[in-house]
């Protein structure tokens, strides 16, 4: 009697890896473009950070206008390298804060009132215009941003701690050039902050009121957190008010 049970076929063996279990191989053309995407990287995060301690040491004034900025000096100043300290400089000079000049080097710019009010003529129209798109943009933890900006100027206010407060005022402009998503005003701005900041820290002792001046901003801050456009707009046209008040003031 035949066998009725069913006959089992051996398995054929197969010598390919388990794809599971192989390890995945990069070829070498692919490593060497991921590492020099990772040195790019690395290029641009320390051009920002030269770029953001160099700005604050001429808004703050302690590289003062006129001054000749030496690459290998503030390479060893800053512990960064020489070529990020090349870019940011060239940011720096697209921004007005210095003047790159054949033969002579890189100067601190000079600081002049009538370039302030041209300044201000634009910059009146464009922080409107952001103050509403951020107003309206903005995410609800972008708004939670602004609330806690605000309450750390009327802080530093309190405290009249003028480079918290500075710090506070980039960091404002900033978030609203973020929420505002708009690109072409972001760039137009970007030419403007570094030299109104430096243009307030030059004067604000004889001639600003520091508190009104954080509560202004603070009022911007706080009416884009609140989602209120038109309260936005507003404050940011007395904020600016404010701003150009202060720069005749010092004539």
């Amino acid at each position: 009697m035949a066998d009725s049970r069913k006959q089992t076929t051996p398995a054929k063996s197969s010598n390919k890896p388990s794809r599971r279990n192989s390890p995945i191989s990069v070829s070498p053309s692919k490593r060497r473009k991921r590492n020099v995407s990772t040195a790019l990287q690395n290029d641009i995060t320390l051009t920002d950070k030269a770029y953001a301690q160099i700005e604050e040491l001429i808004v703050t004034l302690q590289l003062p206008p006129g001054t000749v900025l030496s690459e290998l000096v503030l390479a060893e100043r800053l512990a960064i390298g020489r070529t990020p300290i090349r870019e940011a400089l060239q940011r720096l000079s697209r921004d007005g804060l210095v003047n790159i000049l054949p033969r002579r080097g890189v100067l601190v710019s000079d600081i002049d009132l009538r370039s302030q009010l041209r300044l201000l003529e634009v910059r009146r129209v464009l922080e409107r215009l952001m103050a509403r798109s951020a107003a309206e943009r903005a995410t609800a933890e972008e708004r939670a941003q602004f609330g806690e900006i605000a309450a750390g100027m009327r802080s530093a206010s309190a405290h009249a701690d003028d480079l918290a407060f500075m710090r506070l005022d980039k960091e404002f402009n900033t978030l609203v050039s973020l929420t505002a998503r708009n690109e072409f005003a972001t760039r137009s701005m970007g030419l403007m902050h570094g030299l109104s900041r430096r243009f307030w820290y030059q004067h604000y002792k004889e001639a600003a009121d520091l508190p009104l001046s954080a509560r202004l901003h603070a009022e911007v801050a706080e009416a884009i957190a609140a989602r209120d456009v038109d309260k936005a707009s507003k404050a940011s046209d007395q904020l600016v008010d404010y701003i150009e008040s202060f720069a005749r003031s010092t004539l």
